[in-house]
């Protein structure tokens, strides 16, 4: 299953957009092993409309046009769903098993996702209630994508 992320903001040179890499780089190498592959990363830039629910909705367009037709997507949102990492494991592992071939996990930007992305997600995910700026988001995903990856393939580098 290709699993591509979608983030509203791009990272800069520094030591964030280093760890987030060294993370991806290792999903990448180790994911195809237990049928995972990094498809793409797509950056966009923050809106510049006037109102929060102006640029929401045009960052959600942009989303729309990168997702393939039957995509699974996730969104990562404060009010979403938090899940162990074995749990985040077993989601990717299902969503693999039931045959889907594309998956989109989306990071809003400063004001979040416009609300409607909610109707056409499978799963909103959290990690925890509070909010993380989207540089640090980025790390976690990718750590938390690469534990899953060793979850799944057995790996002892995820401890109990």
């Amino acid at each position: 299953m290709r699993i591509s992320l979608f983030a509203v903001g791009r990272l800069k040179s520094g030591p964030e957009k280093e760890l987030a890499e060294r993370y991806l780089d290792r999903f990448a190498k180790a994911g195809p092993a237990v049928g995972l592959e990094l498809a793409k990363i797509t950056e966009i830039n923050e809106s510049r409309s006037g109102n929060a629910e102006t640029r929401k909705r045009e960052e959600a367009a942009s989303l729309e046009k990168m997702l393939a037709d039957g995509a699974v997507l996730v969104l990562l949102d404060e009010r979403g769903k938090a899940l162990d990492s074995p749990q985040f494991a077993e989601l990717l592992g299902g969503i693999r098993d039931q045959g889907k071939r594309d998956l989109v996990i989306a990071i809003g930007g400063p004001d979040g996702l416009d609300p409607d992305l909610s109707t056409r997600a499978a799963h909103i995910l959290c990690f925890g209630k509070m909010t993380w700026p989207h540089q640090l988001v980025r790390v976690m995903l990718g750590e938390q994508l690469y534990r899953a990856v060793t979850i799944l393939s057995g790996h002892p580098y995820h401890r109990v």
